[in-house]
């Protein structure tokens, strides 16, 4: 069986008769296809394989690339492989706001001494919007320092309100933490009524999708100095230069990179080896968002 992999994409233990192939190879009859946003044309090429039966992916979104499936193929993401250390990113970018890392270092730079107050999250309320793996992985990180969660999902269920309901449920937020995929649905959900309503002072966390935020409304609350953001993604990304969200005072930038700690790695692409070995066999997948669970072989 061929399988299209990325660059650095380990054997780890996969049997002789699986022939891992890169997306630069010619040949047009992998049958499994492990794409990676970071390679060039690995999307596009996807239409070009007449063959393919499973596209396996080493994320957990999956709209970059749901468009150049065929109809037939079985799509699966990385499930909760890398909800750890998005979780960590969510988790620092609050606990370094809370602390002033951003000021310290610019008074770092200056060689200044200036006492300031330093926030603590003990009963810090903090609104999750997207409570799949993710936002589960933050809280169970939050709750040791006794901040209060509150859950916001697409539909309402036990414990978790359902996103309509957002606006009224950041009026006193002191954090909001957007995990949300992004869709039709979810494009803009964070926008200008949302952000208005935050209350003054309060930090908007972004490490789902950019285009879940509407940059518009973001620059202008940042500008008047009512809010500050951390960002793992932006809406465009990448953000170019001269954008304001680059100059703004209170905003921290990372470059889409949460996610993409080696342990993270490892564990998707041991899921993908999985995956392979799964449909080698003639089993079920996992972590199906489309397509048949059961491949055809």
């Amino acid at each position: 069986m061929k399988v299209l992999v990325p660059q650095g994409f380990a054997r780890g233990g996969l049997p002789p008769g699986v022939k891992l192939l890169g997306w630069d190879a010619p040949d047009d009859d992998a049958e499994l296809a492990v794409p990676d946003w970071g390679e060039a044309g690995s999307r596009e090429r996807l239409g070009e394989l007449p063959r393919l039966r499973v596209v396996q992916l080493l994320s957990a979104g999956y709209e970059w690339v749901s468009g150049h499936v065929p109809d037939g193929v079985t799509l699966c993401n990385a499930g909760d492989t890398r909800s750890p250390a998005v979780a960590q990113w969510v988790v620092g970018a609050i606990l370094a706001d809370g602390l002033g890392v951003a000021r310290a270092e610019a008074q770092r730079r200056e060689q200044r001494w200036e006492h300031w107050r330093p926030r603590e999250l003990a009963g810090r309320r903090v609104v999750i919007v997207g409570h799949g793996s993710i936002g589960r992985a933050v809280e169970r990180r939050l709750a040791p320092f006794g901040v209060r969660c509150v859950r916001v999902a697409r539909r309402e269920r036990p414990g978790v309100a359902a996103v309509e309901r957002l606006p009224a449920l950041v009026d006193d937020a002191d954090v909001v933490v957007v995990l949300a995929p992004l869709s039709e649905e979810t494009r803009g959900l964070v926008g200008r009524e949302v952000i208005d309503r935050m209350p003054d002072g309060a930090l908007l966390v972004n490490a789902g999708r950019g285009a879940v935020v509407d940059t518009n409304a973001l620059v202008a609350a940042l500008e008047r100095g009512r809010i500050r953001a951390a960002l793992d993604v932006t809406e465009p990304e990448p953000l170019p230069a001269g954008h304001p969200l680059w100059t703004l005072p209170g905003v921290l930038i990372t470059p889409h990179n949460a996610g993409d700690t080696p342990e993270a790695e490892a564990a998707a692409q041991a899921l993908a080896r999985a995956q392979i070995l799964r449909h080698r066999a003639g089993l079920s997948l996992h972590h199906v968002v489309s397509g048949c669970p059961r491949p055809s072989r």
